[in-house]
């Protein structure tokens, strides 16, 4: 099997059109997005219809799309991203309630079996006694710097071939004692106009992982948090963006 692994869109639609254009040419069979396809950039509902309106896309939650629902939903924020409440306050006044229910029916983590291997997708390792915590008990494990070793701790426990997952932006591709962890990197989120993603192909021998950048024009998106004064848009656009103006 043949499929995609997209994450962390962060409201960006130019990136996500530009790999989606990519994906569509190379034929596969199905696209995985893992997680935070709203908050940090402007383009919410723009990047919910994109995704909803595909029968070829299976989508998890990530902590940014949870903790803006909480606030829709009347429930409680994390504490711990009390420093970007106001910006999620921001996105969720703009989000068409359309997209609510399907937001709120995602799940955290999709489990397959491909090619008698199983793949797990998830937004980031959560500990088994807190999967079904609010988002405002802070379920998702604080992240772990890059590598196998660091990887193989945090996933004890985890018996898939491929660990799919997304939350921490730099790109992840480690391998070690059958199994292998991939983090394409942030599609939305990048010091350069290049939206992330990766083929992997499935066959019996294990998973084969192609990490592919589509470069797009961002000049009009990155212009776009100056327009429509997006909180916090100065710190958003050096830390997430790298200072591209």
């Amino acid at each position: 099997m043949r499929f995609a692994v997209m994450t962390d869109v962060h409201g960006n639609a130019p990136a996500l059109r530009a790999a989606l254009r990519e994906i569509d040419a190379l034929a596969v069979a199905h696209i995985f997005c893992l997680g935070d396809m709203i908050g940090i950039g402007p383009d919410t509902n723009e990047v919910l219809e994109l995704l909803f309106a595909r029968s070829d896309v299976s989508m998890i939650t990530g902590n940014h799309d949870e903790s803006v629902l909480a606030l829709i939903q009347g429930q409680e924020h994390p504490p711990s991203h009390a420093h970007v409440k106001a910006h999620h306050q921001w996105i969720a006044e703009r989000l068409q309630p359309e997209f609510v229910p399907g937001l709120a029916a995602l799940p955290r983590r999709i489990e397959q079996n491909m090619a008698g291997h199983a793949v797990l997708f998830t937004h980031y390792h959560i500990a088994p006694e807190k999967y079904n915590a609010p988002i405002s008990a802070d379920p998702f494990s604080p992240i772990a710097e890059p590598g196998l070793t660091q990887l193989q701790q945090l996933f004890h426990g985890c018996r898939q071939r491929l660990v799919c997952f997304g939350h921490h932006h730099p790109q992840h591709f480690f391998q070690g004692n059958g199994q292998t962890y991939l983090n394409p990197g942030s599609l939305g989120c990048h010091n350069k106009p290049a939206a992330r993603y990766a083929i992997v192909e499935m066959t019996e021998s294990g998973p084969t992982v192609d990490l592919r950048e589509a470069i797009y024009d961002n000049t009009t998106f990155l212009a776009s948090y100056e327009t429509l004064e997006v909180p916090d848009r100065e710190f958003i656009l050096r830390i997430f963006h790298g200072g591209q103006m």
